[in-house]
């Protein structure tokens, strides 16, 4: 999620979190990655998200913020173990960064560099890769967007070579969605709707908790409501949100983000 205000991920993460065991076979283990003012809150898990006490908390308090990457883990490479839930993350250019990947890399290894797996799973070691790429092209800094942009596709389209690159990265201003396989997107924004989640039962009205200027992006590998217009990424896409808004341009200036109230995703 990639918001303009602080958002509340209640609604969205109730329908997620029912994919890891109980709609969806990814359930061994799950994570989320909230980006607030104060910097980046990790939560990982091993166990299912639809068995897991800290998935129920949250559920019951909702988070707030502007950018939350959350995964549902299916293991493909690397033990089911705490340290191999997504979300990763690293600090790069003095910002943490969050990434999350589905999907499956095959034999892909990436030479020692700057960044370095503490786990076992083909997704670390791609992250490891893509912000190696960037620190080593980029060592003085946070480059402009659109260069930050070209780099991390040229980077990202080396790593899908191996095999099913779909990947959520964010440093909690910017989120980059990737698709190799299979990734949608809906911007809720006004006149906003009533939405209908597909995995559980619950629906809510946008229009009572969202005021006119509120805009906000919701990537997922599958719709997650079934009367949304949620847009279907092309394979081998790479896409940039900024403040709950899909980029045309990847140099065009994000709006400024800070408000005073909460909306709800």
């Amino acid at each position: 999620m990639n918001s303009s205000k602080p958002a509340a991920l209640g609604f969205s993460f109730a329908g997620f979190a029912e994919r890891g065991g109980r709609t969806g076979e990814h359930k061994d283990g799950w994570g989320i990655a909230i980006h607030g003012d104060g910097g980046c809150r990790l939560i990982t898990d091993h166990l299912a998200s639809i068995d897991s006490p800290l998935a129920a908390e949250l559920k019951r308090q909702p988070v707030k913020a502007h950018n939350i990457v959350a995964h549902i883990r299916k293991a493909t490479q690397g033990r089911v173990a705490l340290e191999n839930s997504h979300p990763f993350t690293r600090t790069l250019w003095g910002r943490t960064w969050s990434f999350a990947h589905n999907g499956d890399l095959g034999r892909f290894a990436a030479p020692p560099a700057a960044y370095r797996p503490a786990g076992d799973t083909d997704s670390e070691m791609a992250f490891c890769h893509l912000l190696s790429g960037l620190l080593r092209r980029f060592p003085d800094g946070q480059p402009a967007r659109h260069l930050l942009y070209a780099a991390l596709a040229e980077l990202a389209g080396a790593v899908a070579a191996h095999g099913s690159f779909n990947f959520i990265l964010s440093n909690g201003e910017l989120m980059f969605a990737h698709c190799s396989t299979k990734l949608y997107y809906v911007l809720r924004a006004y006149p906003f709707s009533v939405a209908r989640l597909i995995d559980c039962d619950l629906s809510i009205d946008f229009r009572r908790h969202n005021h006119l200027d509120d805009r906000i992006a919701v990537i997922a590998t599958a719709p997650l409501t079934s009367d949304e217009p949620w847009q279907a990424f092309a394979p081998g896409e790479l896409r940039l949100f900024v403040a709950g808004q899909a980029v045309a341009s990847p140099a065009a200036p994000a709006p400024s983000t800070r408000r005073l109230h909460f909306a709800i995703c």
